[in-house]
C-alpha cells in the first residue's frame, strides 16, 4: 500500500496522543509506503490533481518530546491517483482554503483518487451543522446569525452553549446564562455584529460527566468512547481546553446513536468520523480530523489504529 497523508506539519505532532501519529505507525508495521504533504501543496498540473509529497521513514518516538520520530526525503510531485490512498487529516478551521482542499480532493476522485474522507463528505457534513440531520439525537439548538435570535433562545432556555460553525478543541465556545453581564459582549465578537452564522444549544449539565467521543470507523462502531471530561470550573471537556480523557464502554444511547448513524455515514464516504454525544445528546459530527485514538487504546487495549487500517486497505480495494 502506498499511502498519503494530508496533515499537519509532522514535526508539530503531540506523539504521545496524535491520533494521525499511530495512523501511520500501525502502517509502517505493515510495510506500507508513507507520504506527506500539506493542503496547500495541492494543485492541478495539466488537468491532473497532484502533491508536492515527501515520502519519509517513520522511526518511532523516543519520549513525549521527541520531534525526530521521521526521516525526510525529497518531495515528489506526484499525482493523487497513483496513491493507494489519501488520508486527509487537516485541522480545522474549515476556511476557505480548506474549502478548496475539498474541491481538489473531489475532483482528484472523479480522476481515480481515493480519499478517505472525501471531500464532497467533508463539505457535506459541517461538523456543527450535521447535527441537523439527526434531530431526534439533539438538545434544543438554534443556528442563526441573529444575536435577538440567541437572546430569545436564553430567554427560554435559561443557561446555553453558543460556539462557532468552523472551529476545534473548544475553540470559540461559551455558556450564557440570563444573569451573565458578559452576553452583549459576548455575542458581539462571537456573531461580529450579526454577520456570522453560529449555533446555541440548549446547556447539558452532563457535560461534568464528560464529553463522549465514539468513534465510526468504515460503518463500524468502536466499542469504547472516550469521555472528556472538564477541569474543575470549566465548560468544555475538549482536550485541547484541558480535559481529562477517560475511556469507557458505551452505554447503550452511546450505541444507539452510533448505529443509527453508522450506515448514513458510511454511505456518504466517510470512513472515519467521530460523534461527540454529551448525556442523552448528539452535539457534534466530527470527519475532518477526528482523534481519540491513542487514548482508547492505551486505557482499554482496543486497537483502534488496526481496525483504521484494516479499513482503509478494503476500502480502498473496493473502489
Amino acid at each position: 500500500m502506498k499511502v498519503l497523508f494530508i496533515a499537519d506539519p509532522m514535526a508539530s505532532f503531540k506523539t504521545y496522543k496524535d491520533t494521525t501519529y499511530v495512523m501511520m505507525r500501525e502502517m509502517a508495521q505493515r510495510g506500507w509506503q508513507l507520504f506527506h504533504t500539506l493542503s496547500g501543496e495541492l494543485s492541478v498540473q495539466q488537468g491532473v490533481v497532484t502533491a508536492q509529497a515527501v515520502p519519509f521513514d517513520f522511526l518511532g518516538a523516543k519520549s513525549d518530546d521527541d520531534h525526530a520520530w521521521f526521516t525526510a526525503h525529497a518531495k515528489i510531485q506526484t499525482a493523487l491517483r497513483d496513491f493507494d490512498a489519501v488520508i486527509m487529516r487537516t485541522d480545522p478551521p474549515f476556511d476557505m482554503q480548506y474549502l478548496y482542499a475539498t474541491q481538489l480532493l473531489t475532483l482528484a476522485e472523479a480522476q481515480g483518487a481515493k480519499v478517505f474522507n472525501s471531500g464532497q463528505a467533508m463539505r457535506d457534513f459541517n461538523e456543527k451543522l450535521a447535527i441537523l440531520n439527526f434531530a431526534r439525537f439533539t438538545a434544543p439548538t438554534l443556528v442563526t446569525t441573529r444575536s435577538a435570535d440567541v437572546r430569545a433562545f436564553l430567554a427560554e432556555h435559561g443557561d446555553i452553549i453558543v460556539k462557532p460553525l468552523d472551529g476545534m478543541g473548544g475553540m470559540g465556545i461559551f455558556r450564557l446564562t440570563e444573569s451573565d453581564p458578559n452576553t452583549g459582549s459576548i455575542l458581539e465578537t462571537l456573531m461580529q455584529l450579526d454577520s456570522r452564522t453560529i449555533m446555541a444549544q440548549r446547556y447539558i449539565p452532563e457535560i461534568v460527566d464528560g464529553d463522549k467521543r465514539v468513534l465510526v470507523i468504515g460503518g463500524e462502531v468502536v466499542p469504547f468512547a472516550l469521555a472528556r471530561i472538564p477541569q474543575n470550573g470549566e465548560t468544555r471537556g475538549n482536550l485541547a481546553a484541558g480535559g481529562r480523557g477517560v475511556a469507557q464502554e458505551l452505554s447503550a444511547r452511546d450505541r444507539e446513536i452510533a448505529e443509527a448513524l453508522a450506515p448514513e455515514l458510511k454511505r456518504r464516504g466517510i470512513l472515519l468520523a467521530g460523534l461527540d454525544i454529551i448525556g442523552s445528546n448528539l452535539t457534534e459530527v466530527n470527519v475532518t480530523s477526528p482523534t481519540g485514538f491513542q487514548e482508547i487504546m492505551k486505557q482499554k487495549g482496543f486497537d483502534v489504529a488496526a481496525l483504521f487500517a484494516d479499513t482503509v486497505a478494503a476500502w480502498s480495494q473496493a473502489r
